[in-house]
């Protein structure tokens, strides 16, 4: 009787365990509830950037890593920073300390990474949502049009921003750094994203304001949109894929109909 019992005991699965599973089942049927995603009609599905798409954080970023380039002893311009800004953070610090002439090794790449983060997590307070970012993804939600939201930044900087855009994490998936091998140009975020949602990358429309989103859209074989607020060109973005080039969120909305955005 003991051996039976014991047996039994053994095949309940630890409470822990059972609640994280639950939550995440939970999440899972919200979403599909919240999307009314129909497979047999796909439709279009929309993937954001963060930085410089949604959130008018770009030069924030810039700072930030020059800030933490200088306590390296690489002075840097500004302009050489802005340009390297939407790829991964690693990529990103590889290209810069080449180009200044610098060594590359895993310590100094981890030192400039956390200072990157604290200098930005420092300035992120002053950070606010581009216009029209917060009525475009209501405008989505409310006309069940699929979206998410793919950065090349960590949850540790991405976080404070996602909150000021007001975006519930349980409802909207979400891909970070963290969660993918590689960043943009690689296409492993986008990708990412659309299974998240249940959608077909093929289907999906990648929104971005760097060349970096754009080259990473086409890697995924996606449709590219570029946005102008985060610094890049109209002409480099197209270059890089975009087939549309919208000034900012706001912009974007006001032709949602043009890119299957229809409700």
């Amino acid at each position: 009787m003991r051996a039976i019992l014991a047996k039994r005991f053994m095949r309940l699965p630890h409470p822990t365990l059972s609640r994280k599973r639950e939550r995440e089942k939970n999440k899972r049927e919200r979403r599909k509830t919240h999307y009314h995603l129909r497979m047999d009609n796909p439709q279009t599905a929309f993937l954001f950037d963060l930085d410089g798409t949604l959130v008018d954080s770009v030069y924030q970023h810039v700072l930030a890593w020059q800030e933490a380039l200088e306590s390296e002893g690489i002075p840097l311009s500004v302009w050489r920073i802005h340009r390297k800004i939407g790829m991964s953070g690693g990529l990103m610090t590889n290209i810069l300390l080449r180009e200044s002439g610098h060594e590359i090794d895993a310590a100094r790449g981890e030192r400039l990474r956390r200072m990157h983060a604290e200098s930005y997590n420092r300035r992120s307070k002053a950070i606010r949502p581009l216009p029209g970012a917060r009525a475009l993804v209501a405008h989505l939600t409310e006309a069940r049009i699929p979206w998410a939201i793919a950065t090349s930044g960590r949850m540790e900087t991405a976080r404070p921003v996602l909150e000021t855009l007001g975006v519930d994490f349980d409802r909207v998936p979400i891909v970070t750094r963290d969660e993918v091998r590689y960043a943009k140009p690689d296409p492993d975020l986008f990708i990412a994203a659309a299974k998240k949602l249940g959608v077909g990358i093929e289907t999906s429309t990648v929104v971005g304001d760097s060349v970096w989103d754009m080259l990473a859209a086409r890697r995924a074989r996606a449709l590219g949109i570029g946005l102008l607020s985060g610094g890049y060109a109209s002409e480099e973005l197209e270059r890089a894929g975009a087939y549309r080039v919208f000034e900012d969120p706001a912009d974007m909305l006001r032709h949602i109909d043009e890119i299957g955005g229809r409700r």
